[in-house]
Formats: C-alpha cells, sequence, structure tokens
C-alpha cells in the first residue's frame, strides 16, 4: 500500500483521490489508513459494507462514493504507478476534443521486481467485436467516465474473480460506447494474487460471462481469450 501511495504523491498531475474501501483488517492496517488520511487530504478511507462482499462489493461500493464529473480507476493495494506522468498523459488525453467513456491503457505484471507480461486491450474492429475476439480491457489500467457509470451497470455478484470481464461485457451491450486506447504503461500490478490460483474457479467464472454475454456462441471467445494470454506470456517473456 504504501508503495502506491509513494507512486501517486510523485505525479505530476495533481488532481486525484484515493478512497482506500478496506475489508475487515488487522488494527495495524487501519491506524495506517488513518495515519495517510491525516497526512495527506487526497486520501481518505472507509470499512467495506457488508453487504457488498469481496473484491467487486468493494469496487461496486467504489461507483457509489465517486462523485458525479469524477472518472473512475480501480487499483489494489499491490498495484501503483510506473512513472510520475502517467496521470498527467492520461488526463491529457481526456482533455482532447475526442471525449470517450472508456480511457483503456495498458498494464504490466511485475513479479519480483521485474518486469512480465502485458495486460492490454487489442482492438480487433467494434468494441463489442473485440471481446468476441477474446479482448478484454484490463480494469487496472481502464479509466470509466461519468457518462459509462450513468448507465448504472454494477459488478454482478455472481462472480468472485471475473466480475470486471462480465462488467465490460454489459457495457459493450451499448452500442453508442465510445472507447479510446491509449499506448500508455498505466499501471504496474504485483503478479499473483487470488485470481492467479483459483484456476478453475476462473474458468468457470469466464465462461459464464461470455454465455450471458454471447449465448451459445460463447467457446468463441473463451478460446480466444486463451489465446490471447498466452501471445502475451510469450511477449512477457521477452521482456524480462
Amino acid at each position: 500500500m504504501d508503495r502506491l501511495v509513494e507512486s501517486l504523491q510523485r505525479q505530476s498531475y495533481p488532481h486525484w483521490r484515493v478512497l482506500f474501501i478496506d475489508g475487515p483488517s488487522r488494527p495495524e492496517h487501519r491506524a495506517r489508513l488513518e495515519e495517510l488520511a491525516g497526512a495527506d487530504p487526497r486520501l481518505c478511507w472507509q470499512p467495506q459494507d457488508p453487504a457488498l462482499p469481496g473484491i467487486f462489493g468493494a469496487m461496486n461500493q467504489g461507483f457509489s462514493a465517486a462523485r458525479p464529473d469524477e472518472w473512475l480507476l480501480f487499483w489494489g493495494s499491490d498495484d501503483w504507478a510506473p512513472a510520475a506522468d502517467v496521470l498527467e498523459r492520461a488526463a491529457a488525453t481526456l482533455a482532447e476534443g475526442d471525449s470517450c467513456d472508456l480511457l483503456v491503457c495498458t498494464g504490466r505484471y511485475v513479479r519480483h521486481g521485474s518486469p512480465g507480461r502485458p495486460s492490454r486491450f487489442r482492438r480487433l474492429g467494434s468494441y463489442r467485436c473485440s471481446l468476441f475476439l477474446g479482448s478484454t480491457p484490463p480494469h487496472q489500467a481502464t479509466l470509466i467516465s461519468p457518462q459509462a457509470r450513468s448507465l448504472g451497470l454494477r459488478y454482478s455478484p455472481l462472480f468472485r474473480l471475473s466480475g470486471d470481464l462480465d462488467y465490460f461485457l454489459q457495457l459493450s451491450s451499448h452500442g453508442d460506447l465510445r472507447v479510446r486506447s491509449l499506448d500508455l504503461v498505466l499501471v504496474h500490478m504485483a503478479a499473483g494474487g487470488v485470481s492467479g490460483v483459483q484456476h478453475r474457479r476462473r474458468l468457470r467464472e469466464v465462461r459464464l460471462a461470455y454465455l450471458r454475454a454471447f449465448g451459445s456462441l460463447w467457446v468463441v471467445p473463451f478460446a480466444l481469450r486463451y489465446l490471447q494470454r498466452a501471445l502475451s506470456l510469450l511477449e512477457g517473456r521477452s521482456v524480462a
């Protein structure tokens, strides 16, 4: 968490704020949150609502807490900004004339200090077509606009690991959704985590998300998703 906060505090773009949603954690962890919030008014925290459990429940709580004019970005405590100008570059893109509902950047996994595979959205035609062909925006590298939030979509309680995929598929049902890609590594993400070890559950949830979106054609994006994942792993090895 300290690495995340330090990476934000050194940003050249100062107009950000962070809301930590804290699940049941140890007293020393909450004391640290209080300390951080007391030292920087851009940092605040609130306990997680028991009625909104899990990672995606916390993210839904973030949806509710966001101000009407704010762009929303979801990071975990083990994510961080890789350079001091990434928020400024993203903000500059948003300030340009071409408006969008999602600004999709790139994330990169890091293991033991070494860069691993990238997590990026490959545009293969329209947004929905790209999703059907197995590509998914990385949620840690995707800024969600007030207009997209106004659609009222939320992360489904059916998912513990793949709620982000389901959410982006829900958005794709709105044909007028404007999606813009930016060639920028916005976030570094620690490799591993819960979703990295619960493989069977993740596969079941990915299948369910595609089934909800594409019906009997679910197998096409399912297979292409993991083909793209294999290509990303090869790319990550070449970088390392």
